[in-house]
């Protein structure tokens, strides 16, 4: 008798533990699923003067994400990003360029020497962010987003270069992707921008 009641005390005390692991497990399950961001307005990012910056400032506006670059055959189209800012503007469009050194060591130089070559250079006036890596083992998280399977479909894939850019609209949905090739001011990316500001 005594043998029966010890051995339902330890199925008793091993079921505790079993169920007690699986909530551990399913809790932190649901937790690691409740952080993923479900939209680029989640991410904290640092603007290239090192300030803070939330994406959520951007809500209701129009988004052209592009990753550049000081040393590329593409950094002239930084002209084209600036030409489209200074056109859309006023509609409530922005260009966020994000320098990435993520291709042949193209955007060697420090945030202040970006900012200035920029400034210089080609005039720009759209924000700039800190130096973000947007590909490898150091992927910036709002990089991760814009081209991961789950939190993209539509437009998933690695950064093929410098001056890869994303279009988002005015409630936050990455609506078309574009290559290096394509210049900022170009019809095929002038005629979507014109197409989503429209939308409310």
């Amino acid at each position: 008798m005594l043998k029966i009641i010890v051995s339902l005390l330890f199925v008793v005390i091993i079921g505790g533990f079993v169920m007690s692991f699986a909530n551990d497990v399913e809790e932190n399950s649901t937790s690691s699923e409740s952080v993923k961001p479900k939209s680029i307005y989640e991410f904290p990012l640092k603007d290239i003067d090192g300030k803070d910056v939330k994406l959520k400032k951007y809500k209701g506006t129009v988004l052209l994400i592009v990753n550049t670059a000081s040393k590329c055959g593409y950094t002239p189209q930084y002209e084209g990003l600036q030409k489209i800012y200074e056109k859309y503007n006023a509609q409530k469009f922005y260009v966020l360029g994000f320098p990435a050194n993520n291709f042949s060591e193209q955007e060697p130089g420090t945030e202040k020497e970006i900012k200035e070559f920029c400034e210089s250079k080609y005039k720009v006036t759209f924000p700039m962010f800190a130096k973000i890596s947007v590909k490898g083992a150091d992927q910036d998280p709002l990089y991760t987003f814009l081209t991961g399977k789950e939190t993209n479909p539509a437009f998933a894939g690695d950064i093929s270069w410098n001056f890869n850019k994303f279009l988002v609209n005015k409630k936050g949905q990455i609506v078309a992707r574009f290559s290096s090739k394509d210049k900022p001011d170009s019809e095929v990316v002038t005629q979507a921008i014109e197409k989503y500001l429209k939308e409310k």
